[in-house]
């Protein structure tokens, strides 16, 4: 089967626009549109909660791709449109200014949306989402010394948050459903020292669960708790997680369950492909589904679907097989994860110490190696990650890792996409 003569990609994410540059790199040349909802060209979205909300950084920084780059790819850009329906039949897209985008093969990456509270409905003063550039722009205008912001959502994007808003001056409340936030996401030991990092900075932690925004006049005012009490505060920022935006894919044939549901090869149906956040396929190693909000599943998954497209039907499609790895930098310390470290009974360190902030450790479930976690430490946890992925029993042989080889900012060494500092 020939490749399509021509490719819509519904998203400008990373997701998107690596999709994109797979299918040039691999000397696609028919005609590819890539469609976006924001006005801005496609951008990274991991700096919006630390370099650009402290204001080390100003947006143009965020572009993944320059203007010539872009141009060199021959897209047809399309900024500023929403996807609104897809008609797989007459293989069309149509979008919120009424045109149609005709394309043989669409891949979708429009990602996830924020979840809101009540009152924290859009455009309600010092009521904050941070998922956009705007977003951000908007939160860093409203953080300056003495502002009580409260941080409701214990997960990474509220932590990364908290802590750029105490580098600012702000006053933080961090409101947590759990006594431990994090250990879903890095384990219980990890995270216990994030939470210990927060505390000694100044977060307030609160543990509750809120039900929604609380307003004075037409301004977020604070939370009002489950217990029926209230948390007072000048800014308000929902981190209380996502849904995958793909309301638009409704009656279009495709199975939506949360997400676009996809095979192995990351094919939601004949001519249809999903990256990204909001693509749900049968994980591997355990045989069932899996979606990952991760900026290195975003570039990895693109890679996988532009490879698949251009095989076709042939046998020469791959089935999608990552190991997950996410990161995260707080109050200097750059904590990198793989696998899936939350939920392990057992954190066995291997090299350097957590009382150190300069570890890693593997992640341990039922005897198998489920994960691994480490800070500044990545020879040791370069190693640890060929364990992950082989998903074996835990033999418990020490690993030498090299003192100072993990450099905050550097990512893995070995796994990094260029300029992004981040495992491909």
């Amino acid at each position: 089967m020939s490749a399509p003569r021509s490719v819509a990609v519904v998203g400008t994410g990373a997701a998107g626009l690596h999709t994109a540059e797979a299918l040039r790199r691999a000397g696609y040349d028919g005609r590819l549109t890539l469609i976006g909802a924001e006005e801005e060209p496609p951008y990274d979205r991991p700096p919006l909660s630390k370099q650009l909300l402290a204001g080390q950084w100003e947006a143009p920084r965020l572009a993944l791709r320059g203007p010539q780059a872009l141009a060199e790819l021959g897209l047809d850009l399309r900024l500023g449109v929403r996807a609104e329906h897809l008609d797989r039949r007459e293989r069309a897209v149509r979008l919120s200014d009424g045109r149609l985008v005709r394309a043989e093969a669409v891949v979708l990456a429009t990602g996830v949306r924020p979840r809101r509270l009540p009152g924290g409905e859009p455009g309600t003063p010092g009521a904050h989402v941070l998922r956009t550039l705007a977003d951000a722009l908007a939160l860093r205008a409203e953080l300056r010394p003495g502002t009580r912001l409260l941080v409701v959502g214990g997960g990474l994007l509220g932590a990364e948050a908290a802590a750029t808003a105490v580098g600012l001056g702000a006053e933080v409340t961090w409101l947590v459903s759990t006594g431990t936030p994090l250990a879903a996401v890095l384990g219980t030991e990890p995270a216990a020292l994030l939470t210990g990092l927060h505390r000694e900075h100044g977060v307030r932690i609160h543990r509750g669960a809120a039900t929604a925004v609380v307003r004075r006049g037409d301004r977020a005012a604070g939370v009002r708790l489950a217990d029926g009490g209230e948390l007072a505060a000048d800014v308000v920022l929902m981190a209380v997680g996502s849904v995958p935006d793909t309301e638009w894919l409704d009656g279009s044939g495709l199975r939506l369950d949360d997400g676009v549901v996809c095979d192995a090869h990351c094919a939601a149906g004949p001519g249809v492909w999903a990256a990204g956040d909001a693509a749900s396929w049968p994980d591997p190693r355990t045989g069932r589904r899996r979606r990952l909000e991760q900026r290195t599943n975003a570039t990895e998954q693109a890679l996988c679907v532009a490879r698949n497209l251009l095989a076709g039907q042939s046998g020469a499609r791959q089935a999608y097989e990552p190991v997950p790895y996410l990161w995260t930098d707080q109050y200097g310390l750059r904590v990198q994860a793989f696998g899936t470290p939350g939920g392990a009974d057992r954190f066995e360190v291997v090299d350097g110490s957590l009382a150190e902030r300069r570890f890693a450790g593997a992640c341990v479930r039922d005897g198998l190696v489920v994960g691994a976690v480490g800070i500044a430490s990545a020879r040791a946890l370069r190693q640890l990650r060929a364990q992950v992925a082989e998903s074996g029993p835990w033999q418990g042989v020490p690993i030498q890792g090299v003192p100072g080889q993990g450099v905050p900012g550097q990512g893995v060494p070995g796994q990094g996409v260029p300029g992004q500092g981040v495992p491909a």
